[in-house]
């Protein structure tokens, strides 16, 4: 949430710095992103000068230029040719010097000296669109006669400097989605660090209602999803631009000036954090507003021309023949202000959360106001929100407030009670606190103190304060304002030794091959285990169904956790291409999960079972699954840019190496892996390897053209998904030792074999390995012939065996005993003939 300087000094007083203030909000668990300086007009209007433009005569190669010498008052006149059709000698304008940076949008271009059909120019005479103090641009601006000639433009046109704060709102901070909610919590650390200060915001005393000539009926059909609504008319609106001052804290908060009135209701939510929606109250069909739900799949248009089918859950405001706007949400096609509106009816209401939540992510909207909504506004702030609204109406559009104020609010929202001890206190934050400082804190953060004894306080805490409802809740934020660093770290370490088990195992051996992947060109990555479900649609190998997914999601893009390493990977390829950098070798260590419908659990039977039954919540958690995996990903350049090698692409023998070489690393066998052609339908053509009991240890190919489509890269990409579970079952037992090099030499043996088209060279390592284990140390295809003068059907492969003894010289009868049996079994299983 972007927060205004100058905004938030208009509730709480202090000298602080903006970044002193960002600090301060940091350690009080607002953590602050970034404080970034901007001006009320982007570029702050440097390089502009007023100037008086002394002749103005017309081009001798156009027939709409003029060639001008301009004064800027920084030495001699300066010629500048301009096409405007309202320039003339004599007056006073706005000039842009040679360097000065103009901006349209995003887009920003420097003003440099040109020659225009053969005339120099050496500057640009603006007009209001081009410097960003409007949108006119049929000529350029002339200003008063008596201007002084020399002023810079910024003075001129009194351009301000602010700071933008970011802070990063977590989920349970509904309080502070607001100016004046950070205020409070930063008046609460100024009061605890000794800082003079105090909180305030604008008084109601101004609101009045003017007549009653326009009521408008109120009905709450459903208390329970809207506890609160609150309602009020303005007659006589003048719809128009808001006043500078107002657009410019839209602005500075990156927000768009749209109208006075919508202008005013945005101000009030970023002021207060109370949404408000302003409806034409001429458009009100029926003249009444109706809160209910509609029945399912009722067709509703939204403000964006969407169409969407309603939720017979969907909290709706209607009139009395159609909905209106989904509440909390979005409006509707026709139920905002516009140009011609002249009446309006606002509406401040507090909904049940989880009706905004739900709503919100059924539609795949998320707006400013359900953002809020869903997180839990303040339940007592609806009318105060209303009435600041109707004023600033008043003073910006001439509005008249035409109606008493309407306020359902049956069964109010009590505020939370809480006990707590200072014993309890003490024993949570690790450090002894004066209960006069903890009087102090409560009652900086508004609670209420309803009783007090010598061992400990009730309270009563805010009903904003919808994460603060437990003693603990208590302790934390009187710990976050007293300040994290001010307990002190104890001076003794208390501990329980405990064995090595199978997790420090797989953390030692994943620390060896991190090592050993970065040793050979790799990024290790590491991707949010939250992903888009709608990656796994349409897939046979990941079904949808066996997603693990969130019930309350915070989007659309972060619904389910993963199934698959890879799409994380992918996600962070098309990042890395799209900012030039395609050629990559990634590797991560992750967690991927699976939901098996078939182990769920039978529904709780009330009165039989319950959820709290331990034998309940372990059949409940036997349909779920998590598996860890080690995941690979090679794309682009193998070598690039080297003068004593080509450029080389990555390719899938590159990959194969990379994972071989990690079974190496481990210790797993080589000779009890078999090797077989892939069916993945993520993959073009993919490599399992197993072990003896059909147990998949890793699975590597290339990625289908269709998949990497959805990501916009364009490479191919190699992709090895290995399941450490099995690698470390496979590795078990096996101490990786290092031996001198033989004293003894290697032989090498070449057969060029004729196979059927369908042989793949993982069966011939297969039965070789099994063939001869003691002595067979390397198995190498080195050529592949298809084509003429072979029969059809047929190919040939040409592989290198290497064997080696490490007590002794092999003699030539060993090295032909060897290979007559290799050859009898590759005839005999693969029906191989010697070319």
């Amino acid at each position: 949430m972007n927060i205004s300087y100058k905004w938030l000094l208009e509730y709480v007083d202090t000298n602080l710095t903006a970044h002193e203030i960002a600090d301060a909000l940091t350690s009080i668990g607002l953590e602050v992103g970034g404080v970034e300086e901007v001006q009320s007009i982007r570029g702050g209007l440097e390089g502009l000068w007023t100037g008086h433009v002394l002749t103005c005569e017309a081009h001798p190669n156009s027939d709409h230029m003029h060639v001008c010498t301009v004064d800027v008052g920084q030495g001699d006149p300066i010629q500048i040719v301009c096409g405007a059709p309202n320039v003339e000698a004599g007056q006073k304008v706005v000039v842009a010097v040679i360097g000065t940076k103009l901006y349209d949008g995003d887009e920003c271009f420097t003003i440099k000296r040109s020659k225009l059909r053969g005339v120099e120019s050496c500057g640009m005479i603006c007009a209001e669109d081009e410097i960003g103090i409007g949108s006119d641009h049929s000529g350029i601006i002339v200003l008063p006669e008596d201007t002084p000639v020399g002023m810079p433009a910024a003075r001129y046109y009194n351009v301000e400097s602010d700071y933008l704060i970011e802070v990063d709102i977590t989920p349970n901070r509904a309080d502070a989605c607001s100016h004046y909610g950070v205020a409070r919590d930063l008046y609460a650390w100024l009061v605890q660090n000794g800082h003079e200060t105090s909180l305030h915001r604008p008084g109601c005393e101004e609101f009045s209602v003017d007549d009653e000539s326009l009521t408008i009926p109120v009905e709450v059909r459903d208390a329970g999803a809207c506890p609160r609504y609150c309602a009020v008319t303005l007659t006589g609106c003048k719809i128009g631009e808001s006043p500078e001052w107002l657009q410019k804290r839209l602005r500075t908060i990156g927000l768009r000036p749209i109208n006075n009135i919508v202008d005013v209701t945005n101000y009030i939510m970023m002021a207060y954090g109370q949404p408000l929606h302003c409806f034409d109250a001429d458009m009100i069909k029926g003249g009444k507003v109706v809160v209910r739900t509609m029945p399912e799949g009722t067709p509703f248009v939204t403000l964006d021309g969407a169409e969407h089918k309603l939720s017979a859950n969907d909290l709706v405001i209607c009139n009395e023949e159609e909905p209106m706007c989904i509440a909390g949400v979005i409006g509707g096609k026709g139920s905002g202000t516009y140009d011609s509106t002249v009446n309006v009816l606002l509406e401040s209401a507090y909904f049940n959360p989880t009706y905004i939540r739900k709503s919100a992510r059924r539609y795949g909207l998320g707006t400013d106001a359900s953002f809020r909504f869903e997180r839990g506004v303040d339940p007592n702030g609806q009318v105060y929100a209303l009435k600041q609204a109707a004023i600033l109406a008043r003073q910006l559009a001439g509005a008249k407030v035409s109606m008493q104020v309407v306020d359902i609010y049956p069964t109010p929202l009590q505020d939370f009670k809480v006990e707590v001890s200072y014993e309890y206190i003490d024993r949570l934050i690790g450090k002894h606190i004066p209960s006069q400082t903890v009087r102090s804190i409560v009652e900086s953060l508004e609670m209420k103190v309803e009783g007090s004894t010598p061992d400990g306080l009730s309270l009563s805490v805010p009903a904003y304060r919808v994460d603060v409802q437990r003693p603990c809740d208590v302790v934390e934020d009187i710990l976050r304002i007293y300040g994290y660093n001010n307990v002190e770290i104890p001076t003794t370490l208390k501990s329980s030794l405990s064995v090595k088990g199978e997790t420090d195992r797989s953390n030692k051996l994943q620390n060896i091959v991190g090592e050993q992947l970065v040793g050979e060109g790799f990024n290790e990555i590491l991707n949010n285990s939250l992903q888009k479900g709608a990656y796994y649609d349409g897939l046979r190998s990941l079904k949808s169904e066996n997603l693990v997914k969130l019930i309350n999601p915070l989007s659309q893009d972060l619904n389910s956790l993963r199934q698959t390493l890879l799409f994380g990977g992918l996600e962070t390829i098309a990042r890395n291409v799209s900012h030039k950098n395609g050629n990559l070798r990634l590797f991560e260590f992750g967690n991927c999960y699976h939901f098996h419908a078939e182990r769920k659990c039978p529904d709780i039977i009330p009165g039989v079972s319950s959820s709290r039954d331990p034998q309940v919540i372990k059949h409940t958690l036997d349909a779920y699954s998590e598996e860890s995996h080690l995941a690979l990903w090679l794309t682009g350049k193998r070598v690039c840019g080297c003068w004593a090698h080509c450029d080389e692409d990555s390719s899938f023998a590159e990959l194969k190496a990379y994972v071989l070489n990690i079974f190496t690393r481990l210790g797993v066998p080589f000779g009890l892996l078999v090797f077989a052609k892939g069916d993945g339908d993520l993959y073009e053509k993919s490599l399992v390897i197993r072990n003896r009991g059909g147990k998949t240890l890793a699975e590597l190919g290339i990625i289908c053209c269709k998949t990497l489509r959805k990501f916009g890269i364009e490479d191919p990409v190699y992709y090895a998904d290995i399941v450490w579970k099995q690698v470390l079952k496979a590795c078990k037992g096996q101490n990786v030792k290092y031996s001198e090099i033989s004293k003894y030499p290697a032989v090498s043996r070449d057969l060029a074999l004729l196979l059927d088209v369908g042989v793949e060279f993982s069966e011939i390592e297969r039965i070789a390995y099994q063939t001869e284990k003691k002595l067979l140390r390397e198995v190498r295809l080195f050529d592949v012939y298809e084509g003429k003068n072979l029969p059809d059907g047929k190919k040939s492969y040409a592989v290198n065996f290497i064997l080696q003894d490490n007590e002794k010289t092999l003699n030539d009868k060993q090295i032909d005993t060897i290979m007559n049996k290799l050859i009898h079994q590759l005839t005999t299983q693969l029906d191989a003939e010697l070319r």
